[in-house]
């Protein structure tokens, strides 16, 4: 990474290497469309192999991946049931509402970021003369907001057992779910198992430049094949962006790399007069300043003029996240340079 900026604003932020640039540059291509990209092809079998699953699409984003699964799994005037602080509800600018005409329902699940299968059946409702049935219920793992929460398996096992005993299908946001298999010690296919689709991306801790999987059985994928055409999802000669994909699935141990760096981080800034940061399950640290009297936009500005990106979470959150390109001397530069931002801003 640069000696003048560290940025920690996402793992979304990762160059391609030099072996994913080569990879592109000599993929063999075909219109995908058509299905006949040899390389997106390939991309798509692996994936659904790395998961556990029949069938798998590539798609240009996990926003779009997740917003496949709920037009497909849904009807319009469903409701779709997920947690509060879900990736879907917050950050997806009311996707279900707008593509998919779902109607959402919320649970608050705190810091245990998934459900209880009580909360689960409370939340679900039945179709009548006044009500939408819903239609699907979305978990997610790593838990973003909650700073990355690697979520057990038993837990999210429950939650779908709880949908499926009223007919309901369950998709999980797995943006980061091989960061949650490796922090769990577990294969990714034992977190998926209990769903019935899953979405994770290649562009953010794995590396690779752009492009998500959604992946579920043969007769799911066949459907969400025809939603991504109308969404606009439909690609050409797409290989050239796959390939680099199929490189990032080579770099799903490493990311244990990144989850220690962010302990580094995490320890770092708890030491720091004022400021909470818990110790990460994954890559992502949450730093709270109220005690510091720092806004996150305080911080958040502070921090970019010394040389380490960020993101403001809440009033006084602010999210750091560790990735392949940044290492532990990048770690511990960003430690001085917000301790000397924390010292400054506290005066």
């Amino acid at each position: 990474m640069s000696d003048d900026f560290i940025d920690l604003r996402s793992d979304t932020v990762t160059a391609p290497s030099a072996e994913m640039r080569e990879a592109a540059a000599t993929a063999e291509v075909g219109d995908d469309v058509y299905r006949d990209d040899p390389t997106v092809n390939e991309l798509e079998r692996r994936a659904a192999e790395a998961v556990g699953t029949e069938a798998a699409l590539y798609v240009p984003s996990g926003t779009m991946a997740n917003q496949i699964a709920v037009h497909a799994h849904t009807e319009p005037g469903q409701e779709l049931l997920l947690e509060r602080e879900s990736h879907i509800y917050r950050w997806e600018l009311a996707g279900a509402a707008k593509l998919s005409g779902v109607q959402t329902r919320t649970i608050d699940a705190g810091e245990r970021c998934v459900p209880t299968p009580d909360a689960v059946r409370e939340g679900l409702v039945d179709e009548d003369l006044h009500r939408p049935g819903t239609g699907l219920l979305s978990l997610e793992n790593t838990h973003n907001y909650r700073g990355g929460k690697a979520i057990p398996v038993d837990r999210i096992a429950a939650a779908a057992e709880a949908a499926r005993d009223a007919d309901v299908p369950i998709h999980l946001d797995g943006a980061r779910v091989f960061n949650a298999a490796v922090a769990l010690g577990v294969d990714a296919s034992e977190i998926v198992a209990p769903v019935d689709s899953v979405t994770f991306c290649l562009s953010k801790g794995l590396g690779a430049p752009v492009g998500s999987i959604l992946a579920g059985d043969e007769s799911f994928i066949q459907d969400a094949r025809r939603v991504r055409k109308l969404f606009g999802g439909g690609m050409r000669q797409a290989g050239i962006i796959a390939a680099p994909g199929l490189r990032a699935l080579e770099n799903v141990d490493r990311l244990a790399e990144d989850h220690a760096n962010a302990e580094r981080l995490a320890a770092g800034l708890d030491a720091l007069d004022g400021v909470d940061a818990p110790a990460p399950d994954t890559n992502i640290v949450v730093a709270h300043t109220e005690d510091a009297g720092i806004p996150a936009e305080s911080l958040y500005a502070a921090c970019k003029e010394a040389g380490v990106g960020c993101v403001e979470f809440d009033d006084y959150t602010t999210r750091f996240t560790t990735h392949l390109d940044v290492d532990e001397a990048d770690v511990d530069a960003a430690i001085d340079r917000i301790a000397a931002v924390v010292e400054g801003l506290r005066d």
